[in-house]
């Protein structure tokens, strides 16, 4: 995750670019190529590049939060150039090796894209999909999985072919999907694919024999999923469901709280249960219009490694055109309810009364800046390669200090989907959202009975393709480019 008033890390279209030290490095090596079929006592030299491993190092060793927890990334850890580029070359061009070899153990969120163009789209929620968003299942010990349908992106082929919420499939193009295949599978570049629907029967699923057959798009989703009006005994509540932290969607979201102000709402839902975190500075401005009782006051403190104190700071709550003024704050989770998601929650928790309804939070409560290998302080890239790095490289507590929450921020109120009931969003019947309304007294309380316990599918979370992100542009006093060395490897 990224945090930033300006903008924002985990991603965007109108992405900003993150202004930090940068290093270029033209890493030049010449060796010795010798044959082992000619008895040649020329010596070949071959150029070597170690631009891009370079960078990688570079930018870990520079802003990675756990930087000093990792003997590869110490500042003293190459006695010479030629040590580093030995150090370097052992991992034979390979960067994602190097990237992970460098991780800390504690880190569970860092990752490395070889095209910052897609990685800029993820972060920006750009897909190129069917439009199903799915999760995954299995039933038993079988290593065989099926897929359920959590929701569907409106105007896409998944939406025009009647794929809704709840659906089932078993295979993608006619083969099964297992624990070892399935983000093969479904991770394919493909333009067009089938699957196979499937239903639910004595607790086993079943296929339907029933096929449709999908076409992908690039599509942009709007975060905001949906947002109504509900109104139960005489109270007033406005329900969003908010699936991504956009700065792209900054004014739709506004003029979605607009008119929660204007109807007057008493209460309020915000269904994080699918939103795995984005933009920081979308963060603040949502929490600003939940309340706006508290303009100016510190929402959130962030937290570098030691070599980069100087950069921590405190983020505030803005003085917005829509604010809700309220007291309370209902939160619909999950454990796919990330980052900045969880920043929300934590950043409230201090000023008003935060109620979540669902599921623990995943645990993310730490961020990133998005890293590119800058050549100059204007926002130019490197012009040879196109790697780019979302490595954590802060943490971040709200105003009391608390950022401990590692193993997720604890529900209030424990309820788990189930993919025999998913219900349909929005509706009260839905189990989470009536849940929730029971909570706020408006409904009656229904007997709880999980029925997870009668069906039994164990879950396989799928990776996120943006990742749980909170994301932030870096302050400018960071600005400085690579510098080129010269290095001969033993």
């Amino acid at each position: 995750m990224i945090f930033d008033k300006n903008e924002y890390i985990a991603g965007a279209t109108n992405f900003t670019r993150i202004k930090m030290r940068k290093f270029l490095l033209y890493v030049l090596l010449l060796f010795t190529l010798i044959s082992c079929k000619d008895e040649d006592d020329n010596i070949a030299p071959r150029q070597y590049d170690f631009e891009i491993e370079d960078f990688i190092w570079e930018g870990l060793n520079t802003y990675y939060y756990w930087q000093n927890s990792v003997p590869d990334l110490a500042d003293n850890r190459f006695d010479s150039q030629k040590s580093y580029a030995n150090f370097l070359s052992q991992f034979n061009a390979n960067h994602e090796l190097l990237f992970e070899s460098l991780l800390s153990d504690k880190d569970r969120f860092s990752w490395i894209m070889s095209d910052y163009t897609a990685l800029e789209k993820q972060l920006s929620r750009i897909y190129t999909t069917s439009g199903m968003m799915i999760g995954l299942g299995r039933t038993g010990n079988s290593d065989d999985l099926f897929a359920f349908v959590r929701y569907v992106l409106p105007d896409s082929d998944a939406a025009t072919k009647n794929i809704v919420r709840g659906d089932l499939f078993l295979s993608v193009n006619n083969e099964q999907l297992t624990v070892d295949n399935y983000r093969a599978l479904l991770s394919s570049e493909v333009e067009s694919f089938s699957i196979e629907l499937a239903q639910i029967n004595d607790q086993m699923v079943t296929p339907t024999g029933i096929s449709v057959d999908l076409v992908k798009t690039e599509i942009q989703e709007n975060p905001i999923h949906m947002h109504k009006l509900i109104e139960l005994n005489n109270v007033k509540i406005g329900y969003l469901m908010y699936n991504g932290f956009v700065a792209d969607f900054d004014d739709e979201l506004e003029s979605a709280f607009a008119e929660f102000q204007t109807q007057g709402v008493d209460q309020l839902i915000v269904d994080l249960r699918y939103n795995r975190g984005g933009s920081v500075s979308t963060s603040i401005k949502l929490a600003s219009m939940i309340t706006g009782q508290f303009s100016g006051e510190v929402f959130a403190q962030t937290q570098h490694n030691d070599k980069r104190s100087s950069l921590n700071e405190d983020y505030l709550f803005e003085a917005t055109a829509v604010q809700l003024k309220m007291d309370r704050l209902y939160v619909i989770s999950s454990e796919d309810t990330a980052s900045a998601s969880e920043f929300l929650i934590n950043g409230l928790s201090p000023y008003i009364d935060v109620i979540v309804i669902g599921d623990d939070t995943t645990g993310k409560n730490v961020g990133s800046y998005s890293i590119y290998d800058w050549i100059d302080d204007k926002g130019n890239v490197n012009p040879r390669h196109t790697w780019a790095m979302q490595p954590i490289t802060l943490k971040i507590a709200n105003s009391e200090g608390f950022a401990d929450f590692e193993n997720g921020l604890q529900a209030d109120y424990r309820l788990q989907e189930v993919v025999a009931n998913l219900g349909t969003l929005g509706e009260i019947d839905e189990p989470l959202l009536q849940k929730t309304l029971e909570v706020m007294g408006v409904l009656p309380p229904k007997s709880e009975k999980n029925q997870l316990s009668r069906f039994g599918p164990r879950f396989e979370k799928m990776p996120s393709l943006q990742g749980a992100i909170m994301n932030t542009e870096p302050p400018a006093k960071m600005r400085r480019i690579r510098q080129p060395k010269d290095f001969a490897r033993e």
